[in-house]
C-alpha cells in the first residue's frame, strides 16, 4: 500500500461539478447528507432522498431530506426534497423523474441508502433477509436502472454505489447485510462493463466512519474508546471527497473499481481473480485431490479475517 503524493488540489478544488444533477439516496443523515453537501458546494443541483427511517429500517421521517435541502438552499446551492422509497420500483422511477422536472438533467447518482440488522446466522428471518436486500441491493438497482436509460441518451452519467468491508471481507452476525454489499460490487461491475462504452461510469465506495450503522454493527457507542475509534474515525465527511471525485469529470478514467475511505486513507480493492492452478491430464478424482491440492495450497487459502483483521492500521 501506498499513500498519496501532494496534488494541486486548488487547481480542482472549486466547482469541479459545476452544472451537474445529482441524486443521492439515503441522503438525511450521516454518509449520505454529508454527500449531498459537498456536491452542493461543488456546483451540483441535487435531489436529496431520503425516507427518513432508522438504521434498521423502521419509521419514517418526511422532514428527513427536507432539512438538508434547507442547509443546502441557506448556502446558496439548488437542491429538492424527495421522501420516497427508493426500495420501491414506481417510487425510484419517480426520484429520476423529479431530478429531471427540477432541474432538466441528470448526471450524477449515489446509491447510498441501506439498512443495517445484527442477528446470529440461524436467527435470522426471511423477513429480516428480504428487507436488507430489497433496501440495500433493489434500491440501487432500481434506481441505477431507471437513471441507466436517460444516461444512455445523454451518452454520459457516473454511479457511485456503498458497498462495506462487510461483504467484501466478511463479518459475523451480519450474513444478510454481507450478502447485499458484496452483491452491489457485482451490480456496479456490471454496470461498468455493459455501459462503459457509453460513457456512463460506476464505482464503488467502502467507507468506515462513525455513523449509526457502525454502532449498529459494532455495539459500541460514537464516544466508545477502544477498538471503534481505532478503525472509525469519526468523521463521516472523509467520504463525500471521494464520492464527489468518482462523481466528477475528472475521474472519467476510473470505471469498475472498488474505493476504500477512512478517515484521511484511500485504498484499492483487488478483486477475485484466480491466483493458484493444478492441472492432472488424467483429470481428478476425491483422493487425489486430497492428497495435492490442500498441501500444495495450504499457505495461499484466503485467511477467515474480519474488517478489523485486515484494516489493522489506525486510521490518520
Amino acid at each position: 500500500m501506498s499513500s498519496g503524493e501532494p496534488g494541486d488540489g486548488a487547481a480542482v478544488a472549486a466547482g469541479a461539478l459545476q452544472g451537474k444533477v445529482a441524486l443521492v439516496t439515503g441522503a438525511g443523515r450521516g454518509i449520505g447528507r454529508e454527500i449531498a453537501l459537498l456536491m452542493a458546494r461543488e456546483g451540483a443541483r441535487v435531489l436529496v432522498n431520503d425516507l427518513g427511517a432508522s438504521v434498521s429500517g423502521e419509521g419514517v421521517d418526511s422532514n428527513c431530506a427536507a432539512q438538508v435541502v434547507e442547509e443546502i438552499c441557506a448556502a446558496g446551492g439548488q437542491a429538492v426534497a424527495h421522501s420516497g422509497d427508493a426500495s420501491v420500483p414506481t417510487q425510484a422511477t419517480d426520484m429520476v423523474q423529479s431530478a429531471l422536472q427540477a432541474f432538466g438533467r441528470l448526471d450524477i447518482v449515489v446509491n447510498n441508502a441501506g439498512i443495517l440488522r445484527k442477528a446470529a446466522f440461524t436467527e435470522i428471518s426471511y423477513e429480516a433477509w428480504q428487507a436488507l436486500h430489497r433496501v440495500n441491493l433493489d434500491s440501487a438497482f432500481l434506481v441505477s436502472q431507471a437513471a441507466a436509460r436517460v444516461f444512455q441518451r445523454q451518452q454520459a452519467g457516473a454511479f457511485v454505489h456503498m458497498t462495506s468491508t462487510a461483504g467484501l471481507i466478511g463479518a459475523a452476525e451480519q450474513a444478510h447485510y454481507c450478502s447485499s454489499k458484496l452483491a452491489i460490487a457485482a451490480l456496479s461491475k456490471s454496470i461498468a462493463l455493459e455501459l462503459g462504452t457509453q460513457g456512463i461510469r460506476s464505482n464503488c465506495i467502502s467507507p468506515i466512519a462513525a455513523t449509526r450503522m457502525m454502532v449498529a454493527a459494532t455495539g459500541r457507542a460514537l464516544n466508545a474508546p477502544g477498538q471503534l475509534a481505532a478503525n472509525a474515525v469519526e468523521g463521516v465527511a472523509a467520504i463525500a471527497p471521494l464520492a464527489a471525485f468518482l462523481a466528477s469529470d475528472l475521474a472519467t478514467s476510473v470505471n469498475g473499481q472498488i474505493i476504500g475511505a477512512r478517515g484521511n486513507d484511500v485504498y484499492l480493492f483487488n478483486q477475485p481473480r484466480p491466483q493458484r492452478l493444478l492441472q492432472r491430464s488424467d483429470g481428478w478424482t476425491i483422493a487425489r485431490l486430497s492428497e495435492v491440492m490442500e498441501p500444495a495450497w495450504r499457505n495461499a487459502w484466503v485467511p477467515l479475517e474480519r474488517t478489523r483483521d485486515v484494516l489493522n492500521w489506525v486510521a490518520s
